[in-house]
């Protein structure tokens, strides 16, 4: 009984790796891709750098959206196959359609009424505002083109397709790479130029997206587009809304910090933005390892399977923490290099690399935090962990950072070890409850 249960174990760690792998190579191919990117960018200079920075947060914000319908498309489609109901993927294949080109259209035509404001709130100097006012619009105009490939690219990823938006994911950051190296260097647009390589590569990525989905043998939506079934409209609204409040409650989190950082210097602001940006590869693998845990245990929802569903947990968990741990040791050896890839301000670098040393150690439980957030989505419990998200953020990241900052005059080293209490303690939130999650 016991080799029973763990050649099952096994069987189900390697389907996780199967699904997760493709998933995690295209987000880290993609990072590197935005290293390459910003490096080139930074060779036009600090101003440059500057214009295309002033908008990042802006930009996740906006990305986010359309994540949290992509997480309700994944988890319905995931239980329906699960389940072995042909007709609600169908259904919800018309709805992840129907949502990723309202919410694309919605988002879109708002950043471009706002776009001439967005510099001056956030601060930006007059001498960048021009460009980044530009760069800003440029990129906001294939925002439909985004919420299709994240909406739609989610549903194919829920029939454990996920080397398919790895290779469409693949080609365009490297068609982006190219055309900025073309539009930058060859053509001397500057900053204009990396806005519209962005643009033409997002484009592209969302025209293929829709190509691929529409050919999907899992998808054969049958009638009309518009003709779907209204519990199936209320649950994609029930999944997504709490996940674009977590969403909304992190990435706007991420624009206060970072609003708090930036009063307090240059070199400590630059030190904490490379620092943010280089430390984004090292947790990319605990993504991976969502999107896949997402799937299954929805997969193992619609089976009503509850071994199956106890297997990829674990299975799940150990590999995710594994992963991270590596990556915590990399970074920690290798803070320095990295940091002297994007600047050579000794100062910079030295701080820097010294709070990614920090950070190092937090990975294992930002990877806890990441891959119970996509059990709990498989499952579609969705409210919790916007509760635990918005807790965490706001109280025990924010505020800490404010007191800490306007009261005890912390540094950054301070402002980071608020960032890491609030990962640790939402990482031990979330992952407690998880034996008692399931729910026949």
């Amino acid at each position: 009984m016991i080799l029973k249960k763990n050649n099952s174990l096994k069987k189900i760690f390697l389907s996780v790796l199967v699904v997760a792998l493709p998933t995690m190579l295209e987000q880290i191919l993609s990072v590197l891709m935005q290293y390459v990117d910003t490096a080139m960018v930074g060779r036009l200079g600090a101003n440059a750098t500057a214009a295309v920075s002033t908008s990042t947060t802006i930009t996740w914000l906006i990305g986010s959206i359309p994540v949290a319908f992509g997480v309700g498309a994944m988890t319905q489609i995931a239980q329906a196959i699960g389940s072995g109901e042909h007709h609600k993927i169908s259904q919800v294949a018309k709805a992840s359609l129907v949502f990723a080109l309202a919410v694309g259209a919605v988002v879109e035509i708002i950043c471009l009424a706002v776009s001439p404001f967005v510099a001056g709130w956030m601060g930006a100097s007059e001498v960048v505002a021009p460009a980044a006012t530009r760069y800003f619009f440029w990129i906001s105009v294939p925002i439909i083109f985004k919420s299709i490939n994240i909406v739609l690219s989610a549903a194919i990823r829920a029939t454990k397709d996920t080397k398919t938006p790895m290779y469409i994911g693949v080609g365009a950051n490297i068609l982006n790479v190219v055309l900025d190296y073309i539009f930058i260097y060859i053509l001397k647009l500057g900053v204009d130029g990396a806005a519209y390589a962005t643009c033409i590569s997002a484009i592209v990525s969302g025209v293929l997206t829709l190509k691929v989905f529409l050919g999907h043998s899992e998808f054969k939506m049958e009638g009309s587009i518009l003709s779907i079934e209204r519990e199936i409209i209320s649950r994609m609204w029930r999944l997504s809304l709490p996940v674009l409040l977590i969403n909304v409650a992190s990435t706007s989190g991420y624009v206060v910090f970072a609003g708090l950082v930036s009063h307090m210097g240059t070199i400590i602001f630059a030190a904490h933005s490379i620092a943010v940006g280089a430390e984004e590869l090292f947790y990319i693998g605990g993504y991976g390892f969502k999107s896949a845990a997402n799937t299954m245990v929805g997969i193992s929802y619609g089976e009503q399977d509850h071994e199956k569903y106890h297997a990829v947990c674990v299975s799940s968990i150990l590999a995710t923490v594994l992963i991270m741990t590596i990556s915590g040791i990399l970074l920690y050896v290798f803070s320095i290099p990295l940091m002297s890839f994007f600047t050579n301000d000794p100062e910079v670098i030295v701080l820097g690399s010294k709070v990614l040393r920090m950070v190092a150690f937090n990975e294992p439980f930002f990877g806890l935090y990441i891959i119970s957030e996509g059990i709990y989505y498989g499952l579609g419990r969705t409210k919790y962990p916007f509760v635990i998200e918005f807790g965490g953020m706001w109280i025990v990241r924010i505020l800490s950072t404010y007191i800490g900052i306007h009261f005890f005059g912390i540094g950054l080293v301070g402002v980071w070890c608020c960032m890491i209490a609030d990962n640790v303690i939402k990482a031990i939130l979330l992952t407690v409850p998880l034996k008692w999650l399931w729910r026949k």
